[in-house]
Formats: C-alpha cells, structure tokens, sequence
C-alpha cells in the first residue's frame, strides 16, 4: 500500500502559461516553447503555432516518424523533433494535462537535460484536479529484444514505477554503467540534470547528415574513445566556434565535469522516461533496459500500447446514459431482492437479458459506512464494492426462476478478486456481472467488474447458490 500511495494518484497540469526559448538539437532552429494548462484528459499535446491552422500532434508512440538520435512525431502534416528530454520532465512531474505551443519544429536543447523544463513547470505552479490519473497496470510481462545489437528492455507489473538501465559501449572510456530510479518523485533530483551526449567519432557524421544543428559542447558531452591529434581538435574548435578544445583527463571534451560518473547511464534513463510517455498513460510497472535507444524505446511503447488497447477491449465499460429510462428502478430492484437498508446498494438496472446484467450505484456522502470507512478520507470498502455487484448478478439469477420471493442467494465462492482503484463520494459505480455457465442445480458462477468513469476499480469472480425457502 505505501509504494501505491507514493505516486500521484490525481490528474494535474500547471497553473499558469511559462515559456522556454532556445535552439533545436538537431534542426538548429531557434523556438518558443510554452507550456499552458489544460483540462482532465486533455493529454500531453505539442501545437505549432508557426503553421497556418496551428496544428496539434499528440504525444503519442503511433506518431513516431523518426528515432534519428531524437524522437520525432508527426500528425496533419506537421512535425515536432526531439520530444523525448520535454516529455520525461512531464513524467517527472507526474504532470498528464498540458498543451506545449511551439513556434518553431523541435524544443530547445537548453543544456541538453530536461533540468531547465522541470525548473520551468515548477515555477509555473502544480495544479490537482479531483479526477483519478487514468494509470495502464500491466496485467503481466511484456518483453522485447533486438538479439542483433544485445537490446533488451522488459515491463514486469508493479503497484508502482521504476525503472533501471544498463549502457555497454564496449569502450575504455564510458565501459558498463547502471542507472536505477526507484521513485519517480525523485527524477527531479536524480536524473534531470543528466545531459545527452556522443562519441568523438559520431561527431563529424551527425554533422554530415544534417543533425546536431544546434548542437554545441555546452549542451552535450562528447565522449573521447580514441586517441586524437592536434590538428583534429583545431577542426572541431572551428566547427563548434570554440578557440580551443583539449580532452580531459576523464577522457571527455572540455565543455563541463561529469555531474554523475554514471551520467551517461542515467541520460539513457531519461530518454526512455521521455520515449515511454508516447504509450499515452501512466504506468505502474518496472522497466528493465539492456542497451535501450530511441528506436527500441519507440518500439516498446508501440508494443506496450498493443497490450493496453487489448486489455481496453477485454474491459469495455458498459456505457451509461443517464437520460434513458432504466431496465429495473430502486423500487422494481426492492421487490426483486430481499435486500433491505442499510444493504440494499444497488440503485437501478440499465441492461438485462439472459446471460448478462448492468446495474448502478451511485456512491454519495450520506453513506453509512463512510461514518467508520474513513471520517477523514472516506473510501468505499471493498466488500461492499463486492456485494453490490453480487446484488447486480443477483438480480439476474434471481430472473431466472418463476417465483423469486421464494428463494435465498448465498455467496459460495468469491476469486480472482482485484481492487484497482479507489471509490469516493461522487463517484457512479456501473457493475458489468455475466454469466460464464448456464445455471445448473441453482449454481450460478459469473464474471463480475465494476467500473467508475470508464475506469476498472473492481472485478471478481462470483458463485452462488439459489436456495429455496423452507
């Protein structure tokens, strides 16, 4: 329960507009960058206000159009470059609602970490909505391989996120390195200050191709793996407008000191925080990453959004619509069940036929049990969550036989029982209960899940017995 509570569990976005200006990595593009708020749901959203119509692009691993050393997204035609450092400041934060207006292709590089995009989002002030974040748990590993290039990276569920990288370049200089964040509170402090970086030997073919246009050694660190003549590093002075550039002694470019003898691990670690922003929720889960680049990063998240779309559609939520008249009413449900206050706690019945029910409660502050469950924090309990969708199925079994007033339902087994999420006051309970078998010798046993906003809280599987009154 602690490593639950310790992450976010309230959507949020900023309190006020804030604007970043700087040049593009790759495209060397001077851009204004505003992040401005926005409401629940809204998603993260980049928006090119230098095009005509200001398109929108989501932030989403669907639209990945280019992992040349960056992650790039496109939609309705228009591109942003090297979202990934932005993107991960947003994890950081626990922040899931913003639109980031761009008046240029790509986000500043700045110092090539995501510190200054933090700084930024901090000053603009945290906002809580009192909506649930909308979490993707895995329902079990998630695996992906490239045997080719030694990448592995590996999603094993967890009531929480944490991830951990290891980085082998086969190199005197940079060798093996781990980075672990065990606590996404701590990205802030741990990781976003860990700048991007490249090998020497990368430098003049990024350069060829057209990247790294913005590209300047304040802004990266330049790894030495070899050994490099005078009139080689006058070159490179001339090419970054430096007067002189010399390699120190830790086998690095004289733009600044390390800030972490392992920080090239952990800028890998931020680049995959940024990449798997693209699946488009948060996530509870721990990430193992062998060797992880943008490519792979992209390809998981790909695969990662796979699995949550199937999971979506094994948990369709029943769709309620108020404004239409019910199956069942609380009056109709009193005489079906024998349920009487304080445990009758379903409200109405919106679908029925012969293997399926869907009923409704709605969860308020003048509850009974929110006197003792908690005063100060109140929470459905769980139990109760259980026995209303039992009444819901009780309903329908109840159905079945001509004379219900002549029977008892008695609970014969409850499994495979999860509790996803909280359920407060305000909240609609709609309870999805189907049948997976016939009733036979008055042994019912159905699938039951109960959902709020769209959203699994509960879901169990129930057997009871129809037992005629004596």
């Amino acid at each position: 329960m602690q490593d639950f509570l310790a992450m976010n569990q309230k959507q949020r976005t900023i309190q006020k507009a804030i604007t970043i200006s700087g040049v593009g990595l790759h495209t060397g593009v001077r851009a204004n960058m505003t992040f401005l708020p926005a409401p629940a749901h809204h998603g993260i959203k980049f928006q090119r206000i230098d095009i005509e119509g200001r398109p929108t692009i989501d932030a989403d691993a669907d639209l990945v159009v280019d992992v040349s050393r960056g992650t790039t997204i496109e939609q309705s035609g228009a591109r942003v470059y090297t979202v990934e450092h932005t993107l991960a400041a947003l994890v950081g934060l626990e922040i899931d609602n913003v639109l980031i207006q761009l008046d240029g292709p790509e986000p500043p590089i700045m110092d090539g970490s995501s510190v200054q995009f933090i700084e930024a989002l901090e000053s603009a002030g945290i906002e809580e909505y009192n909506i649930p974040r909308n979490f993707f748990e895995l329902p079990s590993g998630i695996f992906y391989e490239e045997p080719d290039r030694g990448v592995e990276i590996a999603a094993l569920p967890l009531n929480d996120y944490r991830l951990t990288v290891m980085v082998d370049y086969n190199s005197p200089v940079l060798g093996s390195q781990h980075a672990s964040l065990n606590d996404i509170s701590h990205f802030s402090k741990e990781i976003a200050s860990c700048r991007t970086f490249c090998f020497l030997h990368e430098l003049e073919m990024l350069h060829s191709k057209g990247l790294i246009k913005g590209g300047d050694l304040n802004n990266a660190i330049v790894i030495v793996d070899r050994v490099v003549k005078d009139e080689e590093l006058d070159y490179l002075a001339s090419l970054f407008n430096k007067p002189k550039v010399y390699v120190r002694k830790e086998g690095i470019l004289n733009n600044v000191e390390l800030r972490y003898t392992n920080e090239p691990a952990r800028h890998k670690l931020l680049d995959l925080v940024g990449d798997l922003a693209l699946v488009g929720r948060p996530l509870k889960a721990q990430i193992l990453a062998a060797r992880p680049g943008h490519a792979a990063n992209v390809a998981f998240a790909k695969k990662i959004k796979k699995v949550m779309t199937k999971v979506a559609q094994q948990n369709q939520a029943p769709v309620y619509d108020p404004k239409l008249p019910p199956v069942l009413d609380v009056n109709q449900i009193y005489k079906a069940l024998p349920h009487r206050y304080p445990f009758q706690l379903v409200d109405k019945i919106i679908y029925m036929d012969s293997t399926k029910v869907v009923g409704v409660k709605n969860v308020t502050m003048n509850e009974n049990f929110f006197m003792g469950h908690f005063p100060n924090n109140p929470v459905m309990p769980g139990v109760l969550q259980i026995e209303a969708m039992a009444q819901t199925g009780g309903v329908l079994i109840m159905n079945t036989v001509e004379n219900p007033a002549d029977y008892w339902m008695y609970f014969l087994a409850i499994d495979e029982c999860r509790f996803k999420k909280m359920v407060v006051p305000g909240d609609t309970l709609i309870f999805d209960c189907q049948l997976l078998a016939p009733i036979r010798r008055g042994i019912a046993k159905m699938k039951g899940q109960a959902y709020v906003a769209g959203n699994l809280v509960s879901e169990a599987t129930l057997t009871a017995s129809l037992v005629k009154k004596s």
